[in-house]
């Protein structure tokens, strides 16, 4: 009998051990962890099953179909990039490379006013592709404008207002995650505050983000700055001021004076923060150089305008105005990254181009080679315009997040500007390991949780049981951006291991072809939208 019952007991113990036993998909072992929360990092395990982190610390008691050893490697949260433009690209290139192998995992798109006309299209469209990253999208106010003003130059009826703003509210219930600006463009450009103001209200409803690519980045930037913290004010949302910058020589060193703008608002209790890409050049197209007003109506207008001897010379007075108002001589500091008419001019400045042209070695004539090249449809440009100390003291800020402000390039296209590439590793090589400017931990948490937590990505940012398996694993020491201004298609390196929803894309630093992203929604979605 006591033999019996001996065996018995074996039998229960064993069957409770080989049945008990958690199992994994994938087993990381002897990492150093940097959770996302900006505590110090840690050694230990992170064990993936389904797509999420289901044990992290220690682990001894799962059994993994794949492991990996981590040793000597930091295992952190993907990044999540908040500010992209990849609406066309991600369709067309899925595995977006650049982004992959800068170890970003998810991107929010739709900045600067500009996103899909519909947004649950688009997000059908997303999750048909299967990308390699997750793609969560703003819904662009210049977009709503043009739909239903086109590119008019007046304040909309009140039946227009009530149009854009059913428009915004239908794309938070697809699943936007906020209104986004590009105050700078046409036609965002020609609204008053109070039309943006009631946009913004449409998006709060629905628990949204204003992101805004403010009205002036240059002479009137703490204008602009104070107005997209009214903005949030008057329609009680959050606030993200896009790609944080101080430019023109004239303005060079004010970013304590909008920094202080964005901290007082903190502290008055008002959900404001920032993004940055880390270089002293921004990037965007050659028609922000003409005044706003030669675009009002569109391209036929412009041209009618370009081609009247005295509204042309009105034009370029102003374009010379502005140029003397940056203390900058000549347009050399603004590059060609792309110039569909004549792609052999990519990678030259205005003022090399405006010679090769035969035209005198004048501010004046390269205004009139600038007007040219926009009538022939104008160009992507990179402008040299900013500090490395501006840089360095908005990277300081701890609510300062970074985003690309890229779309998915087709390698060896043009001459795009290398923050395509490189930005995060850009970020962790030089301004966190080299030049120590901030910690690891903190960048990662920028990187992540704090992105996360903006845009309302609940289950991302963080290394958490039951969050969704969005992991890098790369090398401190080997982390680097490659591209460069004069060679910008080049893959970051450093990034050894990637994973989107718990699946392997990258593996020992090569992109298997995994496509295992998809569609996030902003926290209004509804399916019966």
């Amino acid at each position: 009998m006591k033999k019996s019952i001996l065996s018995a007991a074996v039998l229960i113990l064993s069957s409770h051990f080989l049945y008990g036993q958690i199992s994994a998909d994938l087993l990381i072992r002897n990492g150093k962890i940097i959770d996302g929360t900006g505590n110090s990092w840690y050694h230990g395990d992170v064990a993936v099953k389904d797509g999420k982190i289901i044990k992290i610390g220690y682990i001894a008691d799962i059994q993994a179909k794949k492991s990996i050893d981590a040793k000597g490697l930091i295992v952190a949260p993907g990044f999540i990039d908040v500010h992209g433009h990849i609406e066309g690209g991600i369709i067309n290139t899925p595995t977006a490379n650049n982004y992959i192998f800068d170890g970003v995992t998810t991107v929010i798109t739709g900045n600067c006013g500009g996103s899909a006309d519909n947004i649950a299209n688009f997000f059908q469209e997303i999750n048909k592709t299967k990308p390699s990253i997750n793609v969560a999208t703003l819904f662009g106010h210049n977009t709503v404008r043009s739909q239903v003003m086109k590119r008019d130059n007046r304040t909309p009826t009140a039946s227009e207002q009530k149009q854009m703003e059913s428009l915004v509210e239908q794309a938070m219930k697809q699943g936007a995650v906020g209104l986004s600006t590009g105050l700078i463009y046409i036609p965002g450009t020609f609204a008053k505050t109070e039309e943006v103001s009631a946009l913004a209200r449409s998006a709060a409803k629905y628990k949204g983000v204003y992101a805004s690519h403010i009205r002036n980045e240059e002479n009137s930037a703490v204008d602009a700055v104070n107005e997209a913290i009214n903005i949030g004010k008057e329609a009680n949302i959050p606030v993200q001021i896009s790609h944080f910058k101080i430019g023109g020589k004239t303005n060079w060193g004010k970013s304590d004076i909008t920094l202080g703008l964005v901290k007082q608002a903190r502290e008055e209790g008002w959900d404001v923060t920032i993004d940055q890409y880390p270089y002293t050049a921004s990037s965007t197209n050659l028609g922000i150089r003409l005044p706003d007003w030669a675009f009002a109506g569109g391209n036929d207008s412009l041209k009618i305008r370009l081609n009247n001897p005295t509204i042309r010379a009105q034009i370029k007075k102003e374009m010379l105005a502005q140029l003397a108002s940056y203390k900058f001589p000549n347009y050399s500091y603004a590059v060609v990254a792309n110039y569909p008419s004549d792609t052999s001019l990519n990678g030259k400045n205005i003022s090399e181009i405006n010679k090769l042209l035969g035209r005198k070695a004048k501010a004046k004539f390269e205004a009139e080679t600038v007007m040219d090249m926009v009538e022939k449809g104008g160009a992507q440009m990179v402008y040299n315009s900013m500090n490395e100390v501006d840089v360095i003291n908005i990277m300081k800020y701890p609510f300062s997040m970074f985003g690309a402000d890229a779309g998915v390039p087709v390698p060896g296209r043009g001459m795009p500007h290398p923050r395509g590439y490189g930005t995060n590793a850009r970020v962790l090589g030089k301004y966190v390991r080299d030049e120590k400017v901030i910690t690891m931990e903190d960048a990662i948490r920028r990187m992540s949780s704090l992105a996360a937590q903006k845009f309302g990505l609940s289950d991302r940012g963080l290394l958490l049981p039951n969050y969704a398996a969005d992991i890098v694993i790369f090398s401190e020491a080997d982390v680097n951006d490659k591209a460069t201004f004069q060679k910008p298609h080049a893959y970051s390196t450093g990034f050894k291991y990637v994973l989107v929803n718990g699946e392997l894309v990258v593996e020992n630093e090569k992109h298997l072809g995994t496509r295992s992203g998809k569609a996030l929604y902003g926290q209004g979605y509804s399916k019966s939208e």
